[in-house]
């Protein structure tokens, strides 16, 4: 039986979940990316791809490791995973996020909730403007005008672009970083079999400083995942194809 909200209901692991989980964990920790990112390539990957309602299981993973044994490193946790939802919102939609975030609440214990709202004050203004451009010139540097232009005739998406896709959303830093940022939107885009803004992101990656060989782990883990779901991926360039575009 399932229900929704203060349940304790543990969902059946999917076959092979905690192994591509602790996979990539393993191939991530070979990156100068950090421990605690290989979690948002995870999430990223199953939401962008065919298995938001695993975010369950992964949540539950992540959870059941020693570091995570008290409320408040739990309550962290899933501020961290809500933002890179929300974040996801802008590249995946919102009915995948939102799978993801309700699969989580259902086994999430009450005393683990956290009601912070982090965008209740947000204004659509120049302050948000600002912010919205500022990150997209430090992954576009000198594409970002070229890269607009293609809206000339569209401007409805050069508008949500900068004031929602990277204004909004992107550029909020109260949870995660430009790192974890950047990483959730290569693979979310990647994901998705997306040539073009996927090699937009293998560069933002790069200039924002994660090495080449890095970003091809990234490239790595995320075809795992798709493998994993069954998606194929036929249509992604290669980090040294995107390199001389660096």
């Amino acid at each position: 039986m399932e229900t929704v909200g203060n349940a304790h209901h543990v969902p059946d692991v999917a076959p092979g979940a905690t192994e591509l989980f602790q996979e990539i964990e393993q191939i991530f920790a070979t990156t100068k990316l950090g421990d605690s990112r290989w979690y948002i390539l995870a999430i990223a990957a199953l939401v962008g791809g065919t298995e938001p309602e695993l975010a369950d299981q992964l949540y539950l993973h992540i959870i059941s490791k020693p570091e995570f044994q008290q409320s408040s490193a739990r309550q962290n946790l899933i501020r961290r995973l809500r933002e890179a939802l929300v974040k996801l919102v802008s590249i995946v939609g919102v009915c995948k996020p939102l799978e993801a975030i309700i699969a989580i609440m259902k086994v999430e214990k009450e005393e683990d909730r956290d009601y912070s709202f982090s965008r209740e004050n947000w204004q659509c203004d120049q302050v948000n403007h600002e912010k919205g451009m500022d990150w997209m010139r430090q992954i576009y540097t000198h594409n970002v005008e070229p890269t607009l232009d293609l809206f000339k005739a569209h401007q409805d998406f050069r508008w949500i672009s900068t004031e929602i896709t990277y204004g909004l959303y992107l550029s909020d830093r109260q949870n995660l970083d430009d790192l974890d940022t950047e990483l959730l939107v290569l693979v979310g885009i990647m994901i998705q079999n997306l040539r073009l803004e996927t090699h937009w992101h293998i560069r933002g990656t790069r200039r924002i400083g994660v090495s080449k060989v890095d970003v091809e782990t990234i490239m790595e883990c995320v075809h795992k995942v798709a493998r994993f779901m069954g998606t194929t991926l036929n249509k992604i360039p290669t980090a040294e194809e995107v390199e001389k575009d660096v």
